[in-house]
């Protein structure tokens, strides 16, 4: 797996945020972004969820989760950078949030 150049994480970045309600960033050179919940037990189903396709694909978030909050942040340490393992997991992240149906209007850029 090799680390994405600027241009490529750019177009990728643009592709993923076409299908979600809210923006993935690029931040600290990392693919994140923050859900917050209606509360701590939607938050942490959703990080359950995030956590099955993780170990499926052996691809691990750097997360951190405060009562309904969880921001997450993806980057591939094998490669030095964001690669396309990480974009696949941003995917199969959004899937889990639709599945816990997080307090959509107050979705953190």
């Amino acid at each position: 797996m090799s680390k994405l150049d600027s241009k490529e994480i750019d177009i990728a970045l643009a592709a993923l945020n076409q299908k979600t309600k809210s923006a993935w960033v690029i931040e600290n050179e990392k693919l994140t972004k923050t859900f917050k919940f209606s509360d701590f037990t939607h938050a942490f189903g959703f990080m359950a969820k995030v956590a099955i396709y993780a170990e499926k694909m052996n691809h691990h978030p750097e997360w951190f989760n405060v009562y309904n909050k969880v921001k997450i942040e993806l980057k591939t340490h094998d490669a030095g950078g964001i690669s396309t393992k990480d974009f696949e997991l941003a995917g199969l992240i959004e899937q889990a949030v639709e599945s816990v149906k997080p307090d959509i209007s107050s979705l953190i850029p």
